[in-house]
């Protein structure tokens, strides 16, 4: 969801989405592509697929959903500290993982990533 979210707000960014945990070659959840659908993103494309070194030392930037992932990235590629930051950093939250809570879950997560990429784009547009 975050993907499309920041991808639909910098249209002239490259933005791709990786997990620690993904489960590699799935789609997105069916709430998440309802949710999404619903608010005018398609990501009925997406597959799911595991960050790896390459994708950490090609990335400006790293957002995550959590301060756990964050921690996870930082200690696997060093390198990546200093550009791994949640994506709700702003409110000071971490946005919990929806997956297999439901929709009042996944509507939770979409206002957190929605709320966090609006703050990150803003940040982003102005070092473009």
């Amino acid at each position: 969801m975050a993907e499309a979210m920041l991808a639909a707000a910098l249209p002239d960014i490259a933005v791709s989405s990786a997990g620690t945990g993904a489960l590699v070659g799935h789609p997105a959840d069916e709430i998440a592509q309802t949710l999404m659908t619903e608010h005018g993103l398609d990501i009925g494309a997406h597959r799911g697929r595991l960050l790896n070194t390459a994708m950490c030392q090609q990335a400006d930037l790293i957002l995550t959903m959590d301060n756990e992932q964050r921690r996870f990235i930082e200690e696997r590629y060093p390198f990546a500290r200093g550009k791994v930051f949640r994506i709700a950093e702003a409110a000071k939250v971490d946005v919990p993982d929806p997956y297999r809570k439901g929709r009042a879950a996944f509507d939770n997560a979409y206002r957190l990533i929605d709320a966090g990429v609006t703050n990150w784009a803003e940040k982003i547009r102005k070092f473009k």
